[in-house]
């Protein structure tokens, strides 16, 4: 089994006030390993999330729905295998 397959951290924003969300996802983002994933599980689309993560990390991730709604949400986010550490201060 490769690391890929064998590591994915699980971030549910359902109970995570909307002011910790932002800052709880990308912290989680930024812990992987090129290869890894987290699964996000929300009451909702999240549409800007994607698109910050575009601003963010363009090349450096994968987006993928795993479950649409209409009451649960969940979203496979990979830190892409050829992403490199975002430099701090810019």
């Amino acid at each position: 089994m490769n690391r890929q397959q064998s590591t994915m951290t699980i971030v549910d924003l359902r109970e995570i006030a909307p002011s910790e969300r932002r800052l709880m996802v990308f912290d989680a983002f930024e812990r992987l390993l090129p290869g890894e994933t987290l699964v996000l599980v929300h009451n909702h689309h999240s549409k800007p999330l994607f698109y910050l993560f575009l601003a963010e990390s363009p090349r450096g991730f994968t987006w993928d729905y795993l479950e649409q709604g209409p009451d649960v949400w969940q979203v496979r986010i990979g830190k892409s295998p050829n992403a490199t550490a975002r430099a701090c201060g810019h």
